[in-house]
């Protein structure tokens, strides 16, 4: 039986077509059906710049049929889809986002070998036909905003860590004795700072002792720098250092220590960014009052979960963190409860961490509840799970009502409103 795909809320217009468009960074390509699956316009590629955009806003303006009659639907590919989309919404028409994994899966469905871009194109259409395509979230400027710091700020974190590593590898090769001195801690990367000015460490410490002074008064105070630097060189003096590819190591040591230092110091701006940014957020109010929150969690809880309004129960705010039960069971065999780990994987991991937080947290209510389930018999990491998902429905209701945290309401009482969050 064919369906007819439903307008979208807010819009009372039937849709008498259906165009499907597949994006890519050069050039896309597009087709138009009817609701009974017929081809209209066959797929053609255009280009997306603004002249392909105009060609293709040619053809449906020459359908007989409003803007808001026609239902456009295309892949959320990064961000090229971005400007076309935005283009098409402002004109009038009803945009449908959809996810490459539902296309491909209905790709595979109707048994199809062959794929191009034309072939895409067709395949969005006879999702969006089919009615069983689930409409992608688009997020609003403020989230979008939070995403963008969030997840940059994620990829920087990971590039300095890396970076970190390198040194520290680089460094025990270069001069191994380096570390009886300056041994680094997470608390303090001030010894790897302080390779930057030492490009050949063990011959260069023999002949260059003011120098190093220097940069061990600068960056290691607490060691007192003369005495340190006098360390130093006395262990280069006889270091075990084979000194093979002397030159090369030391560039690279230079280049990775000044790679560092550039990645923390956006690092420190992206921070700052967040901080404004929550600080003017009145979303973000609430979880801000949350001991066990910070103001990276409570970033990424904003990014990740965007507009919490538009989940209608907590329970749809805790799956769409992928921290609901998904149970496997065939006849007498009955697979192990696990967490379904859909969605954002970023949120998982600083929800994990928050929750590790709250239970040496003085006077946490999280880590009273965690206590409490251990207590009645629940395995510490299952207990360290419900936490978590306890988070993230005290959050989802904060951020949706906009009061202010209670942690009475949250373990202790059963206040009105509450009531669903201790279930």
């Amino acid at each position: 039986m064919e369906m007819t795909p439903p307008a979208s809320e807010g819009q009372g217009a039937e849709i008498t077509y259906v165009c499907g468009i597949d994006i890519g960074s050069q050039s896309c390509s597009g087709c138009i059906t009817r609701p009974d699956k017929s081809v209209v316009v066959k797929p053609t590629t255009f280009a997306n710049a603004r002249e392909g955009w105009d060609l293709w806003e040619e053809k449906l303006s020459r359908l007989d049929a409003a803007p808001s009659q026609i239902m456009i639907g295309m892949e959320a590919t990064s961000r090229s889809h971005e400007n076309l989309s935005h283009e098409l919404e402002q004109r009038g028409y009803q945009m449908c986002l959809l996810h490459p994994g539902q296309t491909h899966h209905f790709h595979q469905q109707r048994g199809l070998r062959a794929k191009t871009d034309r072939l895409d194109a067709m395949t969005i259409a006879r999702t969006l036909l089919s009615g069983e395509a689930r409409i992608g979230y688009i997020p609003g400027e403020q989230v979008a905003t939070y995403r963008e710091l969030v997840r940059l700020h994620t990829q920087l974190s990971e590039e300095a860590a890396r970076y970190e590593n390198q040194i520290q590898a680089l460094v025990v090769v270069l001069f191994p004795e380096f570390t009886q001195v300056c041994l680094p801690t997470r608390a303090d990367r001030a010894p790897w700072r302080c390779s930057k000015p030492i490009p050949m460490p063990s011959p260069w410490l023999r002949q260059e002792k003011p120098r190093c002074t220097k940069c061990c008064e600068r960056f290691l105070p607490l060691m007192r720098g003369r005495p340190t630097a006098q360390k130093l060189v006395a262990l280069a003096k006889a270091s075990v250092s084979s000194g093979h590819a002397l030159r090369g190591r030391a560039s690279s040591l230079r280049i990775l220590c000044d790679q560092l230092e550039h990645t923390q110091a956006n690092l420190t701006r992206l921070e700052q960014e967040l901080e404004e940014l929550i600080t003017t957020d009145p979303g973000a109010k609430g979880l801000q009052q949350m001991p066990e929150l910070g103001p990276k969690t409570i970033a990424v809880l904003r990014a990740e979960l965007g507009e919490v309004d538009r989940f209608a129960y907590i329970d749809q705010a805790i799956a769409y963190a992928g921290m609901d039960i998904k149970i496997r069971e065939s006849g007498k065999w009955k697979g192990k409860a696990k967490l379904s780990k859909r969605g954002s994987g970023l949120l998982r991991q600083m929800l994990y961490l928050a929750a590790m937080r709250s239970i040496s947290l003085q006077g946490s209510a999280l880590g009273a509840y965690s206590q409490h389930l251990v207590a009645r018999g629940l395995e510490e990491m299952s207990a360290l799970m419900a936490v978590m998902r306890k988070m993230v429905a005290v959050a989802t209701h904060l951020m949706q009502t906009g009061e202010d945290y209670d942690p009475g309401k949250g373990y202790c009482q059963v206040a009105e409103g509450w009531k669903s969050l201790l279930n």
